[in-house]
């Protein structure tokens, strides 16, 4: 189970986060901090997965923002990288390659495609094309 993820930035400024399990805000806070210190910090020649406290980190960098998939200790580590490139690639396919300025501005249309793809913090969607689909009917009612 996905406990929770946060996209952030370089500089360690939490641009998405979606919490599945409860933290209080101080908890979240420190979390995050801690969370963007050991990704930041890894040799980019070591692997993308990372044990912290009793859960395991998943994470993978694009352009300037590491897509940060926090999950039980005995999940399969490339099911979760598959996922976080499925992510990323629905971002890319609904805002035509997307940025961090999208992820800013646009943040209430990048939770619902994480919602489409994520429930609960269990995948419930793989298909980009199903997702993209949704997304759009749900554009033509706005």
């Amino acid at each position: 189970m996905i406990r929770f993820i946060l996209l952030q930035n370089r500089q360690g400024k939490t641009r998405l986060s979606k919490w599945y399990v409860p933290f209080d805000a101080a908890e979240k806070n420190k979390l995050e901090s801690e969370i963007h210190r050991a990704v930041v910090t890894r040799d980019r020649k070591w692997t993308n997965f990372l044990e912290y406290r009793s859960y395991k980190l998943i994470y993978r960098q694009y352009a300037g923002l590491f897509f940060t998939f926090c999950v039980d200790v005995n999940d399969n580590e490339l099911a979760v990288l598959e996922l976080i490139h499925l992510f990323v690639e629905v971002l890319d396919g609904y805002f035509g390659n997307v940025c961090e300025l999208d992820l800013v501005f646009h943040f209430d249309k990048v939770y619902h495609v994480l919602d489409e793809l994520l429930l609960a913090g269990e995948v419930s969607e793989t298909s980009q094309a199903v997702i993209l689909e949704k997304l759009r009917l749900v554009d033509k009612l706005d």
